[in-house]
């Protein structure tokens, strides 16, 4: 038996073997819906969370500083600038009850920004002999928040976008089984010989996330089901990633696997997956 896998863009009209196919969605979990297509998309959310500026019935202090001066807007007739002389701190620092951030050039309000790569994705025929693989990337980073999640929310691939049948998704980290219906993700480097010497994925594809502009600024991590080499899983409303603080960009490669079993019925597959990223407070 084998899967025979199109893109949406290919209308075929009779279909004799299973079919498989990738979209790629990413949604805001506040009411912004699923957002589709072949380009990445980038969205940037604020809301007024933060106190408000120090003020009595007499005086007012905007963005308050220790230095030897500065101005929060220096304005002429056409350009408006920041201005500031002898910054002693930067960065964040955290408590059990508090968080505060140094600097100048400190925003008051707290977002989320979350972008995703992928579209349609052919993977072509698929047999009980082989493994198929592919990637899709997404980035996210937040600022004024105790963290983020990251969940992948969408039921596995099924035949003809029904649940009459779905691939078997992997309920715990298991390694690829030809022959085996398995669907499953990680979201780290996968080797045919992984570096633990135990694990062997059935290709070399994936990365493991990048820290945008380094591990000092950004601190998205990989759930631990999701994060081992040659591992693969896939239960719907699962957190993939995240981080514990308010962190700069983390880019994410996620790995799907697919196998079939002699088995595995008939019919187009699909999948359409949709990712939701959280701020946390």
């Amino acid at each position: 038996m084998s899967l025979l896998l199109y893109s949406k863009a290919a209308f075929p009209v009779v279909f004799y073997r299973p079919m498989l196919e990738n979209t790629y969605n990413m949604r805001w979990r506040r009411g912004l819906g699923t957002l589709g297509g072949v380009v990445s998309v980038f969205v940037l959310v604020g809301s007024p969370l933060a106190s408000a500026q120090s003020s009595s019935s007499h005086y007012q202090v905007n963005e308050v500083f220790f230095g030897s001066g500065g101005e929060l807007n220096s304005c002429s007739a056409s350009y408006c600038s920041k201005q500031t002389a002898g910054e002693i701190a930067a960065g964040n620092a955290a408590g059990t009850a508090f968080k505060t951030q140094a600097g100048f050039n400190t925003q008051r309000d707290p977002y989320l920004a979350f972008s995703v790569a992928g579209g349609s994705t052919d993977l072509g025929t698929l047999s009980t002999a082989a493994t198929a693989t592919t990637t899709s990337t997404f980035a996210v980073k937040t600022y004024l928040a105790s963290g983020y999640v990251v969940q992948f929310v969408s039921n596995p691939p099924s035949v003809n976008g029904t649940i009459t049948h779905q691939l078997t998704p992997l309920s715990s980290p298991t390694a690829s089984a030809i022959s085996s219906e398995q669907f499953g993700l990680n979201l780290v480097q996968n080797n045919v010989n992984c570096a633990d010497g135990i694990h062997h994925a059935p290709a070399n594809f994936g990365a493991a996330p990048v820290q945008v502009p380094d591990n000092t600024f950004s601190f998205g991590t990989v759930a631990s089901d999701y994060g081992t080499c040659g591992l693969f899983k896939y239960a719907k409303g699962d957190t993939i990633a995240s981080s514990t603080k308010s962190s700069g960009e983390t880019d994410y490669t996620v790995s799907f696997m697919y196998n079939i079993s002699p088995l595995t019925p008939d019919g187009l597959y699909t999948f359409n997956g949709t990712l939701v990223a959280t701020s946390t407070f």
